[in-house]
């Protein structure tokens, strides 16, 4: 089953066509790659799902709902989260007080219960570290809990930008580029952080420049270049469709 649908969907600035004629789904339980060229559109397609720009033309359609006129915080509140390529922490405050942000971004009646100090607030503050607690361990992140986000490497900063997003319950997760920067090491385990996100549930909107890394994760992959769709399908399909290798890949795809 379909979770988004992109009908027919673009996106104009005066002659420029950022995005022009987009259609594509992404169905539910699985990770699904968003690729191309840079300047092919893909942030540009990120934005339009959040409602951080609007459509000029087309339809955006979410778990059965037509989300294309909503409001950013509506879209979210719906179930759609988005850990972006370059993390935005608290640097001065704990990763576990960090992924505690998320939850509070999700429950704005929460900042209210929590600054009027009811029981229900600090039963729901309670039930919220108990959550955060869960993440953090879900993420492999345990041991630094207590660690301060500007003290972390790259790889677990990456790791607790995922972490704030999850904190926002989302059903669908849109993740920009999450192994630029890493190491070998910190990649693999980013990769299999991302299997497990799926396996816990939640669907995965992924654009990823890294060849190897979109092609080990991916359920399905949807290639764009110049705004416009020209592939999809399985990986092993996508990585040789002469179309996609002129556009993109390049010869050498076994390298990829």
């Amino acid at each position: 089953m379909s979770l988004l649908t992109l009908e027919n969907v673009g996106k104009s600035y005066g002659r420029l066509e950022a995005v022009s004629g987009l259609e594509f789904s992404v169905d539910k339980g699985t990770v699904h790659s968003l690729i191309g060229p840079n300047g092919a559109g893909k942030t540009t397609v990120f934005n339009l799902i959040t409602g951080t720009i609007r459509a000029s033309c087309g339809r955006i359609v979410f778990d059965g709902e037509d989300i294309t006129r909503l409001e950013p915080h509506k879209i979210a509140q719906r179930g759609i989260a988005r850990s972006f390529q370059q993390t935005f922490l608290f640097m001065d405050y704990s990763v576990l007080d960090n992924v505690l942000t998320g939850f509070h971004m999700r429950d704005r009646a929460g900042v209210i219960r929590e600054f009027l100090h009811t029981r229900a607030a600090r039963e729901a503050d309670e039930r919220a570290r108990e959550q955060a607690l869960e993440i953090v361990d879900f993420m492999g992140l345990s041991e630094q809990k207590d660690e301060l986000a500007g003290n972390l490497p790259h790889g677990h900063q990456r790791a607790l930008g995922v972490s704030i997003a999850l904190a926002c319950d989302p059903t669908l997760l849109l993740m920009d580029e999450p192994v630029t920067g890493m190491n070998p090491t910190e990649s693999n385990e980013m990769v299999e952080r991302i299997r497990r996100i799926r396996d816990r549930g939640v669907t995965v909107l992924l654009v990823e420049h890294s060849m190897r890394v979109v092609m080990d994760i991916s359920d399905m992959i949807t290639v764009i270049s110049y705004g416009k769709k020209i592939a999809q399908g399985l990986p092993d399909e996508i990585k040789h469709d002469p179309q996609v290798i002129e556009a993109y890949i390049g010869e050498d795809t076994d390298a990829a």
